[in-house]
């Protein structure tokens, strides 16, 4: 143990980080920052040569960004696990999805554990970021290890820390986000924790990996079940006659006891339509019913219903339906500023209108192909051609004064046309 932590004092530690998305690739950038040499590993051909050839794949980072880590010698990536063998700590950065029945899928996790346990060797820190359910750290991947005959917290230390990023997030990034650590034993923390205070501002110790993998969870199902309250006083608000974001605001004055969550077209992203998920299956195996969690992902499920449900009732005002209405549907990312269409609600949302016969172009300045769906360019004429237009996500490069002026009606999801003074009969909200 103390070998391992003197190297990382030392900045003579090898680093590794499997797995390199939008999680991955900005820790490795950000270990190699901080004076570590840095291998990134991931199976994607592509992702490795251009991360060698300084050119990111993930918004939040720039190449320039890229490039100054790897032209240092600093970071490079390859597709041989064989490299495993070499380093000293191991972070796990790939993706857990659900199945089709929302189940948890830790395929990519249990072949990585596989990898590792090919390599593992004497004084070696290995770290799961996977978002994951409560007992995957020791249950799934610590047997594997120990079958290899080496010792827990002597040969090697394992721990959880759940990412947190959030793409597009020009405030909070990987170093100024504090980060959880919780190790299978408590000289596991010790060594993961000193990583990644090397790298991280602020690390939050807890006091097992379970506790760090339920913490993950919590956040997500916070915002997902707060989602899902918001969302139905959207659906309240309609039947009441009432604005729902007028509703809100007036409610976040309150400086105690309120936090304003906002309605819209449905959840998108990896985590928040996801994590609830993990957890709500692994209560299940402890025969107990997540009853909140169910009822936020049925309301949230609904919500691109309840978009094209709207869309038809504007048309119906102007005598036109849904059937045969050209739709110009603006963003397509689940979020605003991004180029991530996971999960996107706007997906559902193009899907259902087509079903009902309508003809369907998008436009978003992040995204210009999507297989399937067919991409436009945004200008006065495709926004006179639209019968309606649905805006999906607010991406703030979009002038919606103008786009009001030029459209036909507009069904806002997201009150992106807030400000807008003129025109205000064309606009419908949720």
């Amino acid at each position: 143990m103390q070998t391992l932590m003197r190297k990382i004092t030392e900045r003579s530690a090898h680093v590794s980080v499997v797995g390199l998305g939008y999680v991955g690739l900005p820790l490795a950038i950000e270990f190699a920052r901080a004076g570590y040499r840095v291998t990134g590993i991931d199976t994607d051909p592509e992702k490795v040569a251009g991360i060698n050839a300084s050119q990111s794949h993930v918004q939040d980072v720039s190449s320039a960004e890229l490039q100054q880590v790897v032209e240092s010698g600093q970071l490079r990536a390859t597709n041989d696990f064989a490299v495993l063998g070499e380093v000293d700590t191991i972070s796990i950065c790939v993706p857990t999805p659900l199945s089709k029945s929302k189940d948890p899928d830790i395929s990519y996790i249990v072949a990585v554990t596989k990898a590792i346990c090919e390599y593992l060797h004497p004084v070696q820190l290995i770290v799961l970021e996977s978002t994951t359910y409560p007992g995957t750290t020791d249950e799934v991947i610590l047997p594997q290890m120990q079958a290899t005959g080496l010792q827990l917290g002597k040969d090697f230390f394992l721990a959880f820390s759940p990412e947190r990023i959030d793409p597009g997030n020009k405030m909070f990034h990987l170093r100024n986000t504090p980060k959880i650590i919780g190790g299978v034993t408590a000289r596991c923390s010790r060594v993961a924790k000193h990583l990644y205070q090397q790298a991280i501002d602020t690390v939050v110790p807890l006091s097992s990996s379970r506790a760090a993998e339920m913490v993950k969870l919590l956040e997500n199902t916070f915002r997902a079940v707060n989602i899902g309250l918001v969302n139905e006083v959207a659906l309240m608000c309609d039947r009441l006659g009432l604005d729902v974001w007028e509703v809100i605001d007036a409610a976040a004055t309150k400086p105690f006891g309120f936090m304003p969550f906002y309605p819209g077209p449905g959840l998108g992203g990896h985590c928040i339509p996801l994590d609830p998920h993990y957890l709500a299956w692994k209560l299940k195996t402890l025969d107990y019913r997540a009853r909140f969690i169910e009822l936020a992902d049925d309301i949230n499920a609904r919500m691109p219903h309840y978009v094209v449900s709207r869309v038809g009732d504007v048309l119906n005002e102007v005598r036109k339906s849904v059937k045969g209405s050209k739709i110009l549907v603006l963003g397509i990312a689940y979020k605003s500023d991004t180029n991530d269409i996971r999960e996107s609600p706007a997906l559902e949302v193009i899907r259902l209108l087509q079903a009902k016969g309508s003809e369907v172009f998008f436009h978003d300045p992040f995204i210009n192909e999507v297989p399937g769906l067919q991409y436009t360019d945004l200008n006065e004429r495709m926004l006179n051609w639209a019968d309606c237009v649905v805006i999906t996500t607010s991406h703030s490069v979009y002038d919606y004064r103008w786009i009001v002026e030029q459209s036909k009606l507009i069904v806002d999801t997201r009150n992106a046309t807030r400000d807008v003074k003129k025109d205000r009969e064309k606009i419908h909200k949720l």
